[in-house]
C-alpha cells in the first residue's frame, strides 16, 4: 500500500459521510436499479415475512450454492494465505462474508464497498457478531467510482458481482486502486452452459437485466488482462450443481467435477470460474 494508513481511513470517513441525497443523484439509472434490486435482495427483515412460493421466485436459486463447497473452500484458502498483514477490499462486498472472513484470518483493515445500504447494514453487524468490528470498515460506495486513493488495496476479491458492472469502469478502477505488488481474485458465474442459460431466462426475477445480459465469458478475462497480469484460471461445477437438489449426490458429483473441471472444452460447461489478477505496476 502506497499511501499512509491514516489517509486511508480518512478517506474511508468521507465517503461514509456522503448524504444519501447527494448519494443518490451521483448515479445514473442503470445503478439506482442495481441499488434496489440489492436493497430488495439483502432485506432480511422483508425475507422472513415471504411465503414459501414468493420466496422460490425471488431467491429460488439459493438451494444450488449449497453444491459449491469446492469453489467456496479454494476461496476461503486464498483469502487465508493473502489477506494476513493486508487491507483486503470485498469489492461490492453484499453482507460482507469475505472481508469478515479476512479480519478473522489477520488483515490489517478489511474493507468492504456496496452500493445497498442494506448490505452495508448487514455486513456491519454481522462483523460485530462476528468479534471483528474493529478490522472491518463497511461503507456505501460506486464500485465503478470507489473515490478510495490510487493503490490503496493489496487484496481484492470481487466475488459473484463484476457482472453487475461495466466493466470498462470497472477494471481501470480496480487497477486504480491496487496496490503495486496487489493481487485480486474474481470469483463468477460463466456464460457458456445453454442449460444454465436456460435457468437464468426461466427466472428473470432472480435478477436484474443488465445481470442477466453481462455474465462473464473468456473474452472478459482478455478484456481484464488490458489492465492486469493474468494468474491462474480455474473452473468449478459441472456435475455437481445437481448436489444443490440431491445433497446426498454431492460427494460423488464433486469427485467427478475434480476431473472433468480440467478437461479443455468441458470445463467451459462449468457454473462458476475464478481468476486471478495481478497488478501491472
Amino acid at each position: 500500500m502506497s499511501i499512509s494508513f491514516d489517509a486511508l481511513s480518512q478517506s474511508l470517513d468521507r465517503l461514509a459521510a456522503i448524504p444519501d441525497e447527494e448519494w443518490l443523484k451521483s448515479l445514473d439509472d442503470r445503478k439506482r436499479k442495481e441499488l434496489e434490486f440489492h436493497d430488495r435482495d439483502r432485506d432480511r427483515q422483508l425475507i422472513q415475512t415471504l411465503d414459501g412460493d414468493t420466496y422460490e421466485k425471488f431467491y429460488g436459486n439459493k438451494k444450488y450454492y449449497r453444491a459449491t463447497e469446492l469453489s467456496k473452500a479454494y476461496v476461503d484458502s486464498w483469502i487465508a494465505r493473502h489477506a494476513p498483514g493486508k487491507v483486503f477490499l470485498d469489492y461490492a462486498c453484499g453482507n460482507g462474508a469475505n472481508a469478515i472472513k479476512a479480519a478473522k484470518a489477520g488483515a490489517r483493515l478489511a474493507i468492504g464497498i456496496d452500493i445497498s445500504s442494506i448490505s452495508v447494514r448487514n455486513a456491519r453487524q454481522d462483523a460485530e457478531a462476528a468479534g471483528v468490528g474493529d478490522r472491518c470498515r463497511f461503507v456505501q460506495a460506486d464500485a465503478e467510482n470507489t473515490q478510495l486513493p490510487d493503490a490503496s488495496m493489496d487484496v481484492i476479491i470481487c466475488s459473484g458481482m463484476l457482472h453487475h458492472l461495466d466493466l470498462s469502469f470497472a477494471f481501470p478502477e480496480l487497477a486504480r486502486i491496487l496496490a503495486a505488488d496487489g493481487r485480486l481474485l474474481a470469483v463468477e458465474a460463466l456464460d457458456y452452459n445453454p442449460l444454465i442459460k436456460l435457468y437464468r431466462n426461466l427466472t428473470p426475477d432472480m435478477r436484474t437485466e443488465w445481470e442477466k445480459a453481462h455474465i462473464l465469458s473468456l473474452k472478459d478475462v482478455r478484456f481484464a488482462q488490458e489492465f492486469f497480469r493474468l494468474g491462474e484460471v480455474r473452473y468449478w461445477h459441472i456435475l455437481s450443481i445437481a448436489g444443490g437438489k440431491v445433497p446426498a449426490l454431492l460427494p460423488m458429483l464433486n469427485a467427478i467435477d475434480r476431473v472433468v473441471t480440467r478437461i479443455p472444452g468441458i470445463q467451459l460447461l462449468a457454473w462458476i470460474f475464478t481468476f486471478e489478477l495481478r497488478s501491472k505496476a
